[in-house]
């Protein structure tokens, strides 16, 4: 069977974070008729798996199961060298239940103090799943490289994007304009693998 999206598909985005929801919707060039899980009023599934793919492959099938629509999930986060790769899956719980990332772009910068090193390297990851309610589903993994400066700078993008400057640039995700960063972003990049897949 071929898995393939068509245009105007009303797809359920597995997530209760607006600005996720945006970007996504702008990454998806708004072909389709997105509703979040959160409009939908949803619950969010425990995130039990110890990946980025496994996570979004469980958002996703959580979340076309519960509406009966084929849903999209994207589990993403940010991982920096100096902390073997923390805060990776666990980026959105270092915010807090309040979703506080100022609280957890410090703790990212405190952690790395408290190492003594000196590697500001850092990596963006997406994992983008589309799932059919009882059905199949696929999943993609997108990465882009760079590295960490403090404090925060900018106030566009959303989560720890203040503090990640992407390969041979020099503004931060929360500097660039929007456009700039979703052609470029790991979720841009996942995105793309998926097109090449559903669409």
């Amino acid at each position: 069977m071929a898995l393939k999206l068509e245009p105007g598909t009303r797809l359920v985005v597995a997530t209760h974070n607006p600005g996720k929801a945006r970007e996504l919707a702008e990454i998806l060039e708004n072909r389709f008729r997105l509703v979040s899980a959160g409009e939908l009023g949803l619950p969010e599934p425990d995130e039990t798996e110890t990946s980025f793919v496994g996570n979004a492959l469980l958002k996703a099938r959580a979340a076309a199961e519960a509406s009966g629509l084929v849903a999209l999930a994207d589990d993403s986060g940010l991982s920096a060298a100096a902390l073997d790769g923390a805060p990776g899956i666990y980026s959105a719980r270092w915010a807090g239940p309040a979703r506080d990332f100022a609280m957890a772009m410090r703790k990212v910068e405190e952690r790395i103090e408290e190492t003594g090193s000196q590697d500001r390297g850092a990596w963006f990851t997406s994992a983008l799943a589309v799932a059919w309610p009882g059905g199949p589903a696929v999943v993609v993994e997108g990465r882009v490289d760079g590295s960490l400066t403090f404090p925060p700078r900018g106030d566009k993008g959303f989560g720890y994007d203040p503090i990640f400057v992407p390969e041979n640039l020099d503004l931060t995700f929360g500097e660039m304009d929007p456009a700039a960063k979703d052609a470029m972003s790991h979720r841009a990049r996942a995105f793309a693998k998926l097109k090449a897949a559903l669409l």
